[in-house]
């Protein structure tokens, strides 16, 4: 693997999104992440198999692109002592199960940093490991709301709406990627490794910056407000004659010339419109009045004549319509890959570009324990110690 990480070594017991994320981020940027799958099923996210390419889910190849993968049964004592002899020449462990499940396995944090004080241990929860959450476990859904997104999510009037994309989920993965950087900075300065958790809570909390900016400054809890920005306007969703767009003309050198390009002088001089704090006042009529002006025209158009005039604007396109999109594929946001069972595959790029060390998207998810035999041969163990993991049952190899 090329990359910033390259050399860096990963073992990752973790499944379904957030923890895997954290790890398909290290691997993007370079870094070997072993995925260690439980026995029997592997990750849970196997199982959500609709849809699927050739039996195998799309799901879980979307997750866990350019990871290596074995499997053991941590439930048996031989595969506990396989993996902590693996973190004695492992540079990052990842994990996201409910607290205490790896201390009851004997590989928790503790146990690992005695065998290699020098390993970054990355704990990755549903609220964090102290606290009267911290035995709760973590879902996306659920972070959402206690963490007050679903209550800024949505339509005024309407019920809570939790956010398209299971961002707590996303947001703690990328959280956790970044305890690992940080972690091995301090590594290479010290040769210490550290304890790093984060947790869906915590990273859905820091998605409400501009609310709580409002409510720590005026006491104003914030509500839902649609596509409109809660601090500016206009900076919302709005329907044309064919489809949607996005148009920012927030500040007011944009409103003002938003309103030249769509004919609406007079907007200059309602006294509703003349600010931002008036039109934050009057968003409802600012939305009334710009639909109706708005509805008659096609996106295309509009689009043309306010990016002419440098007035912020976007079509709201679908995943279609991104996979498609001429800007993705020449950031290579869209990726192929081969994989061996569901063949030619496409997957999501790497969002972070580096100048000297770009990462890459180059091997597809593993099978269910498609590396074990190479992995275990890598960290020392052999060909009869495998094969004798294998006949217990405490290991299982594609």
């Amino acid at each position: 693997m090329a990359g910033p990480l390259a050399g860096v070594k990963v073992l990752e017991l973790a499944q379904i999104m957030a923890g895997p994320t954290c790890g398909l981020m290290l691997a993007d940027l370079g870094a070997d992440v072993i995925k260690v799958e439980r026995v029997p099923g592997g990750d849970d996210t196997r199982k959500m198999d609709r849809p699927s390419v050739k039996g195998e889910s799309a799901s879980f190849m979307a997750m866990n692109r350019n990871k290596r993968g074995i499997a053991l049964n941590l439930k048996l004592p031989a595969a506990q002592e396989a993996l902590k002899r693996m973190a004695t020449r492992a540079d990052v462990i990842t994990e996201n199960y409910r607290q205490g499940t790896m201390e009851k396995l004997g590989v928790g944090y503790e146990a690992l940093r005695k065998i290699n004080p020098a390993l970054i241990y990355v704990s990755i929860s549903g609220y964090g490991r102290t606290g009267p959450y911290a035995d709760k476990g973590g879902y996306d859904l659920i972070a959402q709301g206690m963490s007050g997104l679903m209550s800024v999510t949505g339509e005024a009037g309407r019920a809570p709406a939790k956010s398209g994309g299971p961002v707590c989920d996303i947001n703690a993965g990328i959280l956790g990627a970044l305890g690992v950087v940080s972690a091995y900075v301090h590594r290479l300065k010290t040769g210490e490794g550290q304890l790093v958790e984060t947790s869906l809570f915590e990273a859905g909390i820091q998605q409400m910056y501009w609310q709580a900016a409002i409510f720590f400054a005026t006491g104003e809890v914030p509500g839902p407000t649609g596509s409109a920005h809660i601090l500016s306007a206009p900076y919302q969703a709005f329907r044309a004659a064919d489809g949607w767009l996005n148009i920012g003309g927030a500040n007011q050198a944009n409103w003002e010339r938003m309103c030249r390009v769509l004919g609406a002088q007079d907007w200059l001089q309602d006294p509703r419109f003349a600010s931002n704090a008036e039109r934050m006042k009057n968003l409802e009529a600012l939305d009334r009045t710009m639909s109706e002006r708005l509805k008659s025209r096609k996106v295309d158009e509009l689009i043309k004549a306010l990016e002419a005039e440098g007035v912020p604007c976007g079509r709201i396109n679908s995943i279609a319509d991104v996979a498609a999109d001429p800007q993705a594929l020449a950031r290579d946001m869209v990726v192929e890959l081969e994989h061996p069972r569901a063949g030619r595959t496409r997957a999501l790029g790497l969002p972070i570009k580096l100048s000297r060390t770009p990462g890459k998207v180059s091997r597809p998810a593993p099978v269910l324990g498609q590396h074990t035999r190479e992995v275990l041969g890598e960290f020392g163990f052999s060909e009869k110690e495998i094969a004798a993991l294998l006949a217990a049952g405490a290991a299982i190899a594609a």
